[in-house]
């Protein structure tokens, strides 16, 4: 078997602080699982792992309908999102290690609602945010000696999430020639969700021969916090909705991701596909649910490639939507209690989305 044989995808599980792919404002990880690492865990060695990972958003959707009069209109919601992600591994030996992930985030959105309005002439504007996001500090351990588990290991993780990001970022909101309004950015768009969180991991692989393997990953992030206390106002006034159904300020939910897929290797190349979930909950596990959020999930395939030098690796991967759904939040359940007809709002999703870095072992 070959020793670099890189079974279940060096990737960063979701780069922390950068969003799904749109309004559903998902945060991630950092955190790994290979072969490759686990056959190398030295207390001498380090790993650094870069990651830049790109989207737009612009697909409205209200449950699993795609709202395609948003684009006919030219009233869609656009998101561009950018991040760069840095992870530093210590491996400590005996199957532990230690991860350091600081993400550096860049958002740019564009609309017209948060501005002059839908039916406003020339209304489109952008609202942008940059910064350190949300960083976040994990220890892992293999459930075997790695050394002597060749073939397949399963990794647990558990970490903590810093509100290190700024949750209270603002930008101009353009209403016409002569109002600008100065207010907190979407909840999208924020560099962090506001919350101290925890989160738990589990990474597996397992290799059938020197060239076909199978991994997965789980991902869950607690935050206990309910709401981060910032206005979802703009720079105005809450509607008469957002105070009676609990919206006025963002809420701190949970959030969620599951991967499992294939790999093939030949020779240094490692090309891998599999299935993608990212969801954030409607309903916290601890602490309640109130507040602002876009609840949903997008189910991606997810191809890659990874390239493997002596002490590094790189990677590229782009999964793209197969499935989008934008499910009830609390609030819309509130709604569709009070007044009997059924509430939904919509969130904005991307087609696919760009992942490509690289790890050294040092």
């Amino acid at each position: 078997m070959k020793k670099f044989l890189v079974a279940s995808v060096l990737y960063l599980l979701l780069s922390h602080q950068a969003k799904t792919q749109g309004c559903v404002a998902i945060r991630s990880t950092g955190g790994f699982c290979t072969r490759d690492q686990a056959m190398n865990h030295d207390a001498n060695k380090w790993m650094l792992s870069i990651s830049n990972r790109y989207f737009k958003s612009f697909r409205h959707f209200v449950g699993t309908e795609e709202q395609k009069e948003r684009l006919e209109r030219g009233t869609e919601v656009i998101n561009y999102s950018y991040t760069l992600d840095l992870a530093l591994t210590r491996n400590l030996g005996k199957g532990w290690s230690m991860t350091l992930d600081v993400p550096i985030v860049n958002n740019a959105r564009s609309s017209m609602y948060e501005h002059g309005g839908n039916n406003a002439k020339n209304a489109r504007h952008y609202t942008r945010s940059f910064g350190v996001g949300d960083i976040r500090i994990a220890a892992y351990r293999w459930l075997f000696e790695p050394s002597k588990m060749k073939n397949w290991n399963i990794q647990f993780g558990l970490g903590l999430k810093l509100p290190t990001g700024d949750y209270r970022y603002q930008d101009f909101f353009i209403k016409n020639d002569s109002t600008r309004l100065l207010g907190y950015v979407d909840q999208s768009i924020q560099l962090g969700d506001g919350g101290t969180g925890f989160t738990t991991e589990i990474n597996a692989y397992y290799n059938i021969n020197s060239m076909i393997g199978f991994y997965g990953n789980f991902y869950y992030l607690f935050n206990p916090r309910e709401q981060n206390g910032v206005s979802t106002a703009r720079g105005g006034t809450p509607s008469s909705d957002a105070v009676k159904y609990g919206t006025t300020v963002m809420s701190v939910p949970d959030q969620m991701m599951i991967r499992a897929g294939a790999s093939l290797t030949i020779n240094k190349f490692t090309f891998s596909a599999g299935i993608r979930d990212e969801a954030q909950p409607s309903k916290d596990v601890i602490g309640g649910s109130m507040g602002f959020r876009r609840p949903g999930y997008i189910i991606s395939i997810e191809p890659g490639v990874n390239y493997q030098f002596k002490n590094a690796t790189l990677y590229a991967y782009g999964p793209f939507a197969v499935k989008r759904n934008r499910v009830q939040s609390n609030a819309d359940k509130l709604k569709t209690a009070a007044t009997g007809v059924y509430a939904k709002g919509d969130a904005a999703f991307a087609d696919y989305l760009i992942n490509v870095g690289c790890a050294f072992k040092f």
